[in-house]
């Protein structure tokens, strides 16, 4: 019974931890003036003010994995696929398990005409996250697409 209660205490510990760093990384986000603009660009669907407001992000905080997946979703939607998948493939060095970044390079992926390593990053969400995330749902509706237009 004890070593069971040490385990509750110190997988609170961690959860209560994890949902700090989840906040703070929030909080960070929103205190980058660069990456708010960026953010609200890419809403207006402003793919070039988006890529210069998150370029100057980048530069401030290189090692923010959300930046540079933004960075590779606006890219993207200006067909310059080559900058897109290295603000992707930057963005999973720093963090592996983002979803979002698996999500978006998979479509990336697709718009290249390669779905063998979209469907590579589907794998990967399918153990980050499952089959229910709606980063897996996204893409396996794109990748469906993308083959039944084949």
């Amino acid at each position: 019974m004890k070593k069971f209660l040490c385990f509750l205490v110190v997988l609170f510990s961690m959860t209560n931890v994890m949902a700090n760093l989840k906040e703070s990384k929030a909080q960070a986000n929103s205190n980058d003036s660069d990456f708010v603009a960026g953010k609200k660009a890419i809403e207006r669907k402003d793919w070039k003010s988006a890529v210069e407001s998150l370029s100057k992000s980048a530069k401030q905080t290189p090692d923010n994995a959300d930046t540079h997946t933004y960075l590779g979703y606006s890219y993207r939607h200006l067909g310059d696929l080559d900058n897109s998948f290295a603000h992707y493939n930057q963005a999973l060095r720093l963090d592996p398990n983002h979803k979002g970044a698996h999500e978006y390079i998979g479509q990336a992926y697709l718009k290249a005409g390669q779905p063998d390593k979209a469907s590579e990053h589907l794998v990967k969400l399918e153990k980050i996250c499952g089959k229910g995330c709606e980063e897996y749902q996204d893409l396996f509706r794109a990748i469906t697409a993308f083959n039944k237009a084949k």
